[in-house]
């Protein structure tokens, strides 16, 4: 549903004139139907990943296939087109929508924007149809975005992406504005829209343990790169690279025991200046393996297992790994 070959965004500071290469040649797939999750610390480049995947920015190179076709640089219809076909949900439920339009207003605007009030149907009962697909009553239609809990406003935002019937949502850190206790129904919503509609999801997240619930693949940041992705089970369960390990070991467990010998700062120092990343691998400098070739040797992505993508020197150089293609998600 999904292909990305080689997607590279970079911006030019204005205080130093320095590029900053937030996302620096990733490549991947989602298959129709399913789940692909996205993790990594903040400033790794994943919702720069997000918005350029929905056209909300311009690719400085590379290639992004929607069901096939090439939306790289489309331009005003077939812009429209994408938007129709892929929408994205923010990660600040406040922040997104308009505070003085009523959310039944915000909701009939998207209709009105994109034609997609059915024929016949009055929009008002569309918007109401919208309410409650994501579990809302109708009575919300006539509230301002103030007057809702984030959860709920959450859930407005959900709809608002529903409304112009998308085969793909990219979920940019959907839960990291909400309660612990809310997050789990907003959860449990994204799990049935999907089963219903039939969807296809990229889910964001800082947290590798939600993105283990809820993906079917994973795909592990770090200053711009890709340097682990696989399925689910793979990539939580059994992970390969330094970086991705630590990120599991900052996973809470439900054991008590194991809980008070879990290593609290499991990734060392402080993530790089993105706008002047380390030579050879990104991650040498806080990484325990790192080795001196890894400070002057980029690491491609090597396919080290079935459907088991690494960027690392030392891990493949253990397990014997040959260069991933674009098609498989690696990094040309």
């Amino acid at each position: 549903m999904l292909r990305v070959e080689n997607l590279h965004k970079t911006y030019r500071l204005r205080e130093t004139g320095a590029d900053l290469r937030a996302v620096d040649g990733i490549s991947f797939e989602v298959e129709r139907g399913g789940i692909l999750g996205i993790v990594g610390e903040s400033g790794c480049g994943k919702s720069t990943t997000a918005r350029l995947l929905v056209r909300l920015e311009e690719p400085t190179s590379g290639r992004i296939e929607l069901d096939g076709r090439d939306i790289t640089a489309a331009r005003g219809s077939q812009l429209e087109q994408v938007h129709r076909t892929v929408q994205l949900v923010f990660q600040d439920p406040y922040a997104s929508l308009n505070p003085r339009l009523r959310v039944g207003s915000a909701l009939a605007e998207v209709l009105r924007v994109h034609g997609r009030t059915a024929r016949g149907q009055p929009t008002r009962a569309r918007v109401a149809e919208l309410l409650e697909m994501v579990g809302l009553a109708g009575e919300f239609a006539r509230r301002y975005p103030h007057e809702l809990s984030g959860g709920q406003r959450q859930r407005v935002g959900i709809a608002r992406a529903l409304a112009v019937e998308p085969e793909v949502l990219v979920l940019d850190e959907p839960l990291s504005a909400l309660d612990v206790s809310v997050q789990a129904g907003i959860v449990n919503l994204l799990g049935r829209l999907r089963a219903e509609l039939g969807l296809t999801y990229v889910f964001i997240s800082h947290d590798l343990g939600m993105v283990r619930h809820l993906s079917d693949r994973i795909a592990v940041m770090y200053l711009g790169r890709i340097v682990e992705q696989g399925p689910w089970r793979a990539v939580s369960d059994a992970p390969l690279h330094p970086y991705t390990q630590a990120l599991q070991a900052a996973v809470p467990v439900a054991d008590p025991e194991r809980e008070q010998t879990q290593e609290l700062d499991a990734v060392p120092g402080e993530l790089p200046d993105p706008a002047n990343p380390p030579a050879g691998c990104r991650f040498h400098t806080r990484c325990p393996l790192a080795e001196p070739g890894c400070r002057t040797l980029d690491p491609a992505l090597e396919r080290l297992a079935p459907a088991h993508d690494v960027a690392c020197h030392v891990v493949s150089r253990e397990r014997g790994g040959v260069a991933a293609t674009p098609g498989s998600g690696g990094v040309e």
